[in-house]
């Protein structure tokens, strides 16, 4: 007889089919389990679409009756684009529920199981309840916070450059970690970059991955340029039919550059500040009223110290390449003034490495005690 935990890793599989076209919903597996035989699966699949559980039924059919239903996220109990799943769950004849966490936003949480244990449904929840977090790490900070799920991103060589002392950078990490950077754009709803960036680099900061397929998702493109040197030319306005682009400026902006870019289609917006720390707070409140759940920061090095800075960082991702570089000059991935004493240095927790190819992938999140 299979564990509940040999289950939910399964339902939490199927919920990673649905990352990036849920947003800004959760990502959602669940099975329908009956005498150790799977009568049904499904997994939310696109926002607005029917959830995993309905899924899971539909599948099952007739066999949902007297069936465990493992789901990694409380089954909702409030009307939105759907209905409740779990009134079709008391309807289905399902007698069990085995749930890995509660639904985070602080105004539903707990109502669901509350709706099926006031129904007859035995239910376990808490089962891989770290795995199911992390899965939904971006939905859990946007709907408690209504702010975006920041993560820092590095491509550096094992001497930490992240380019060559001419700016030279193209390619240091190998062709397997840049499609997993492609995975992560189109799982993410923006990426923003310095402006120095897009003039030294002239990214597009679309989502390539080719597979024969075109159902991928672009991130909104944002540049932080408080003078509007952003070239009229460049890649970002010459694809703005791909993913809307946004210009972060300063109220100094001249009118004339002003107005070129938006004449390429651009969106200006313009936000006072103290500092740069204060203009990416400010930033990223504007940029959750605007729904926006998941923003990639991927350069520079100015721009990746004001992140730091500001505490706003959620999670950080550096691929190493197996490669020097070296040069006193050569570009590292944090600039600035850096940390003058090794005690006010930010510390990360959590830290897990992965082979990508030939490349390391160091995952890490701040540790929570430091204040910036």
């Amino acid at each position: 007889m299979y564990s509940d935990e040999f289950y939910m890793h399964q339902a939490l599989t199927l919920a990673r089919n649905g990352a990036g076209f849920t947003r800004p919903n959760p990502m959602v597996g669940a099975l329908l389990v009956k005498d150790d035989v799977i009568m049904g699966k499904g997994y939310h699949q696109l926002y607005g679409g029917p959830h995993a559980e309905v899924h899971a039924i539909l599948s099952a059919g007739r066999n949902s009756v007297g069936s465990t239903l493992y789901v990694n996220l409380e089954p909702c109990s409030h009307h939105g684009k759907t209905p409740p799943c779990c009134e079709a769950v008391v309807k289905a004849g399902i007698t069990r529920v085995v749930c890995a966490m509660e639904d985070p936003n602080p105004e539903v949480s707990g109502k669901g199981i509350a709706y099926l244990r006031e129904h007859g449904v035995t239910v376990r929840q808490g089962v891989l309840n770290a795995e199911a977090e992390v899965l939904n790490e971006i939905f859990i900070k946007y709907i408690r916070t209504k702010k975006p799920f920041v993560i820092l991103k590095f491509a550096m060589s094992l001497d930490g450059k992240i380019a060559t002392s001419i700016g030279e950078s193209r390619w240091i990490t190998g062709e397997e970690s840049r499609r997993e950077t492609h995975k992560l754009r189109h799982c993410c709803a923006a990426i923003m970059v310095g402006v120095n960036t897009v003039i030294a680099d002239n990214p597009l900061l679309t989502t390539r991955i080719e597979d024969g397929s075109d159902r991928y998702l672009h991130p909104v493109r944002i540049v932080m340029d408080s003078n509007g040197r952003t070239p009229p030319d460049c890649n970002l306005l010459k694809t703005i039919e791909l993913a809307p682009v946004i210009i972060v400026t300063s109220p100094e902006i001249p009118d004339e550059n002003r107005l070129r870019l938006e004449q390429e289609g651009a969106e200006i917006l313009t936000i006072a500040g103290e500092d740069r720390v204060d203009i990416i707070r400010q930033l990223l409140s504007e940029l959750g009223k605007r729904q926006i759940d998941s923003l990639i920061v991927e350069g520079g090095g100015t721009l990746a110290d004001a992140c730091v800075r500001s505490g706003c960082v959620d999670k950080y991702l550096t691929f190493i390449a197996p490669m020097l570089i070296g040069g006193i000059s050569a570009l590292t991935p944090l600039e600035g003034e850096g940390f003058m004493r090794i005690g006010a240095s930010p510390r990360l927790r959590g830290m897990r490495a992965s082979a990508v190819g030939n490349d390391i992938l160091i995952e890490a999140y701040p540790d929570e005690n430091w204040s910036g």
